[in-house]
């Protein structure tokens, strides 16, 4: 129960920095760059996205024995067009104004690469919870990336954060930089935070080698617990009785360039 427990909390945050679908998988981003002109419109194709991602992968999680291999890529994108028919409904009754910001790129949801990743290469494969925990997890990572983008355009572009002047924005002091409301803007963003998201998951992530390799398993390796030359690592760092090498079985170091110390035994 524990394992499975944190299976499904992994499942869930990975999505937000470690395999972020923006900024660390590079998916989406025609609509990245399109929509978050604004805070307001990121948060709201975030939304959109999340809804049809997680419905998705619940259905098709269920259906995952049931419909046949030879058609299920069809079978996905007839779920998924289904759902994203009900938002662009929604969208169009309650949030007009949302809708005619975000276009046509709430019907290209259908056919977004994430979605359909996320319904081939997991829900197919896993149960519910499962499936549940990771559109959760993807559709909150991709949420949140819009929301730093267009949160960061509208502030340089536009002085404003969802509609709201910021303070040091002024006749005669700062101004906005209007690139950053323009598409040259948008993707400079983009690779700064794409740098910025693959330094963080390098620093967090990245498995080290003094971490990785040890003596018992790699023999010959070289690491910050190999203590001296005849001392395991593992009796350096329990502080336990120390495992002595036999001086024979280790050669000397080389003096010159192709030369060496004769060890006892190889005496002529």
């Amino acid at each position: 129960m524990a394992k499975n427990k944190k299976s499904l909390s992994y499942e869930l945050i990975k999505g937000i920095v470690k395999e972020n679908p923006l900024f660390v998988l590079v998916l989406g981003t025609c609509p990245a760059l399109a929509v978050t002109t604004s805070a307001f419109n990121g948060l709201g194709m975030g939304i959109a996205f999340t809804f049809v991602l997680i419905m998705s992968n619940v259905v098709i999680s269920a259906l995952r024995k049931v419909i046949p291999d030879s058609v299920r890529i069809p079978a996905y994108i007839t779920i998924i067009a289904s759902l994203v028919t009900i938002v662009e409904f929604l969208l169009k009754a309650y949030t007009p104004e949302l809708d005619q910001s975000l276009g046509i790129f709430i019907p290209l949801i259908t056919v977004n690469c994430i979605i359909l990743g996320r319904a081939e290469a997991f829900a197919n494969r896993n149960g519910l919870m499962a499936s549940i925990m990771d559109a959760i997890g993807m559709g909150l990572g991709f949420t949140l990336a819009l929301l730093l983008m267009g949160g960061l355009r509208e502030v340089f572009g536009f002085g404003t954060f969802f509609g709201i002047n910021m303070p040091w924005i002024s006749e005669g002091g700062l101004r906005p930089i209007g690139i950053f409301a323009l598409p040259a803007g948008g993707f400079a963003i983009y690779g700064v935070l794409v740098a910025l998201f693959n330094k963080m998951n390098h620093s967090w992530y990245s498995r080290k080698p003094d971490d990785t390799m040890d003596r018992r398993n790699y023999p010959g390796s070289i690491s910050a617990r190999t203590d001296a030359p005849f001392v395991s690592a593992e009796a350096a760092s329990t502080g336990t009785e120390s495992i002595a090498i036999s001086k024979g079985s280790v050669p000397e170091s080389m003096t010159e360039p192709g030369e060496r110390s004769i060890c006892p035994g190889e005496r002529d």
